[in-house]
């Protein structure tokens, strides 16, 4: 998942058609209205237009093609523009840690399937709750010490659900955002119909601005992230929950891109930086670090049974097949007792950004795994990212708007605990090259 950035926040589809004709036939007849007049919408034409957009501004998304070699990431074959696979070297991946490829993890999974099936039946509340679903919650709420947790499908649906829910629930509640929370966050906020305010990034003095002028008997929630997974900074959590402190209110944080990754336990940067009991609703998802997919939220009681009995993104959605549940209680099972994969990852990414920049390639200041590569073009990033793949074997996909903001288009690095540093020099030298070959400006080294 990226963030949303500036108007990228109140991106609506409906802004596709602006500008668009409403003459003129197409394959779909005109329709008499009361008036008499006939309009003719070409819904072809409306569509078409749309998509050229994406390309003339260079940032029409191709997605890749791929098989991961199963115990050899990050190793993979790429099926596309030759005939047959080719080997490619993935270095985008989400799989933070290659749980995915754990023989932990493919064990539980394939046991499970043996023992119960592939599917769930349902929902939970037409279904059942699987047995695996009641193990896993009890494990994610243990990781964060909590008193439950709620399992969703994904990292998007527990965010979207969850804050839709409890700005519904919340008579007159006011949602405090950070400018650059995930799509999924602001997607929760709007569709909760609640009042607004976004504070400027990381911005403590601006968000107690927004607080203290709101009426104290309103009901207000903080909406954060701990890793913002384009950049790659850290939210001043204590600072945040000071304030919450302050002003009575609820605290809301994504650790999707740290959970797994931070913390004696894998409990994400709250539990690296202490400040988990601080935090009213530990949202995460089980798609990255834990290698699998699904979401969850962790709290205590009151609001576990409250969205789970209100939110209709829970309640209607068939819940996730138990052999995804039980790779991914092996996977919860395993980082909890296991720093290994975290330690050899974070020595991973910081010989990367070293090397890139000893180099003198725009790397970006990251404090975690996160290795951003600045481009700050569409076309050239999508152009180096075509080069890479083609010529190198290297797999990396470019990040545009309305991911980041426009100008500041990059190459995203994950390097995890299976990248050599071998692999990563010859990353390194393949980049330098294309930069030159580009005629693009390498850093001076100071």
């Amino acid at each position: 998942m990226g963030s949303w950035i500036g108007a990228a926040r109140e991106f609506d589809l409906a802004q596709c058609a602006r500008g668009q004709t409403l003459t003129g036939r197409g394959k779909r007849s005109g329709r008499q209205y009361p008036t008499g007049e006939q309009y003719d919408v070409n819904y072809d034409q409306i569509f078409d237009q749309a998509i050229d957009r994406l390309h003339a501004e260079g940032r029409y998304r191709v997605f890749i093609d791929i098989l991961r070699n199963k115990g050899a990431y990050p190793n993979a074959r790429c099926f596309a523009g030759h005939n047959g696979p080719k080997p490619i070297t993935v270095w985008c991946s989400n799989d933070y840690l290659a749980m995915g490829q754990h023989p932990k993890v493919i064990e539980a999974m394939e046991s499970a399937l043996h023992d119960v099936g592939a599917g769930s039946g349902g929902t939970r509340n037409i279904g059942g709750n699987t047995h695996y679903h009641v193990d896993l919650e009890y494990e994610l709420a243990d990781l964060h010490g909590k008193e439950g947790a709620l399992l969703f499908t994904s990292g998007y649906v527990s965010n979207d659900t969850t804050l839709t829910t409890l700005g519904k629930l919340l008579p007159g509640c006011v949602i405090f955002s950070d400018e650059l929370n995930h799509a999924s966050m602001i997607a929760g906020i709007r569709n909760s119909g609640c009042e607004k305010r976004v504070w400027r990034h990381n911005d403590i003095a601006h968000l107690e601005e927004l607080l203290a002028a709101e009426d104290e008997a309103t009901p207000k929630l903080i909406a954060f992230e701990s890793v913002y997974s384009m950049d790659g900074d850290v939210a001043p959590i204590h600072a945040i929950c000071d304030l919450a402190d302050k002003y009575n209110a609820l605290t809301y944080i994504d650790e999707v891109h740290a959970v797994g990754m931070y913390g004696a336990r894998g409990g994400g940067i709250s539990e690296r930086d202490d400040a988990a009991s601080r935090i009213d609703i530990i949202e995460g998802t089980l798609g990255k670090a834990f290698g699998v997919m699904g979401g969850y939220i962790a709290a205590d009681k009151r609001i576990i049974d409250c969205v789970r009995s209100y939110a209709p993104g829970f309640i209607f959605t068939t819940s996730l097949s138990p052999v995804l549940v039980a790779g991914v209680l092996a996977s919860v099972r395993h980082l909890k007792s296991s720093s290994v994969e975290r330690e050899a990852q974070q020595a991973s990414a910081a010989f990367l950004k070293d090397a890139m920049r000893d180099a003198g390639l725009p790397v970006m200041d990251s404090t975690t795994h996160i290795v951003p590569l600045m481009v700050g073009d569409p076309v050239r990033a999508k152009k180096i990212s075509d080069i890479l793949l083609a010529e190198y074997g290297v797999y990396v996909q470019p990040i545009n708007f309305p991911t980041v903001p426009r100008g500041t288009e990059r190459l995203r690095f994950t390097p995890g605990p299976a990248h050599t540093e071998q692999m990563m020099r010859d990353l390194v030298g393949a980049l330098v090259e294309i930069w030159d070959r580009l005629e693009l400006e390498l850093r001076k080294a100071a």
